[in-house]
């Protein structure tokens, strides 16, 4: 079994968008959204809840009035500020260190496990899908990758698929890291500018570190050939392999206005559709999907 997780920089780069086609143009896999905190492959595959579960992913500190003798401890111990002159405690402010319990002289504070958002698996017309939703301000992101990445492989193993296409979270952080750890391969998508450039080089770095293969996909690059061109050198140097370059097509915002993957969308754009199944067969016939492909050299972040 394979994991191709896909991933970008910064959000708004196309990757659900491609992880939509690439789920439309091949069959007998799982599809995993891990862009926990903003997820939306959901809007182009259009998902039949089939299991419901809570995310239990953290704990949040509740001081007993009655039990409380109002000695300050939890004030003077708590760095956020999260708990009132009244010995109240701001939910909202409160990061779940557990300081004030550990502290407390009259062990007041009880610190139950919270609800923090909630995970799905889901049946759609491309196959089975596992998919959260994270909630608004909650932490444990990760965890919650974790879990879905993990459920995703279960039904994988259970159904005797051979690929997982895994959306990814945007940027570095915790999520990312979540996301890639264990994975086959990973697919960057960058647009062609300064920022784009400097942000695909934190996630090679990234990759890199785990020692995961990477392949770069270049979206929009008719918009800016200079930099494209200066994205590709890079790339060659540290020894990715460019596996497709799309042009910036109207027919994308389109075909999501419709609710269908851009590869669905194939009367309206015949062309852009055999463009992505050629990305495609170069992603399965990768060395990185492969595991035959050397470990890359990282570039500085700019070219001196």
């Amino acid at each position: 079994m394979k994991e191709l997780v896909i991933l970008s920089g910064k959000g708004g780069t196309g990757k659900t968008s491609l992880t939509a086609a690439f789920a439309a143009l091949t069959q007998n896999h799982v599809l995993c959204d891990a862009d926990v905190d903003a997820a939306d492959l959901h809007l182009l595959t259009n998902p039949e809840i089939k299991q419901k579960h809570e995310f239990i992913g953290g704990s949040k500190a509740i001081i007993r009035t009655p039990d409380c003798t109002r000695c300050g401890v939890c004030l003077q111990h708590c760095r956020f500020s999260a708990i009132s002159d009244d010995f109240v405690v701001n939910h909202l402010d409160c990061e779940g260190c557990g300081v004030c319990v550990t502290f407390c002289p009259e062990q007041a504070i009880d610190f139950p496990a919270q609800k923090c958002g909630e995970w799905y698996i889901s049946a759609t017309r491309f196959g089975p899908m596992v998919h959260a939703r994270l909630g608004i301000a909650e932490e444990n992101s990760g965890k919650l990758v974790s879990l879905i990445r993990k459920q995703a492989r279960e039904i994988a193993e259970t159904q005797n698929c051979s690929l997982i296409i895994t959306d990814g979270p945007p940027g570095i952080g915790c999520p990312v890291i979540a996301s890639i750890t264990g994975a086959t391969a990973l697919l960057i998508i960058v647009e062609p500018t300064v920022s784009g450039q400097h942000d695909m080089q934190r996630v090679v770095d990234l990759a890199r570190h785990f020692r995961v293969p990477t392949l770069l996909c270049i979206n929009k690059f008719d918009l800016n050939p200079e930099m494209s061109k200066t994205i590709e050198d890079s790339a060659s140097q540290a020894g990715l392999q460019i596996v497709g370059r799309i042009p910036f097509d109207p027919d994308f915002t389109k075909s999501m206005v419709a609710g269908l993957a851009i590869s669905e969308y194939a009367e309206a754009a015949p062309q852009l559709s055999r463009l992505l199944r050629d990305i495609w067969s170069n992603i399965m016939q990768s060395q990185a999907l492969q595991h035959r492909q050397p470990e890359a050299t990282v570039l500085p972040l700019f070219n001196k």
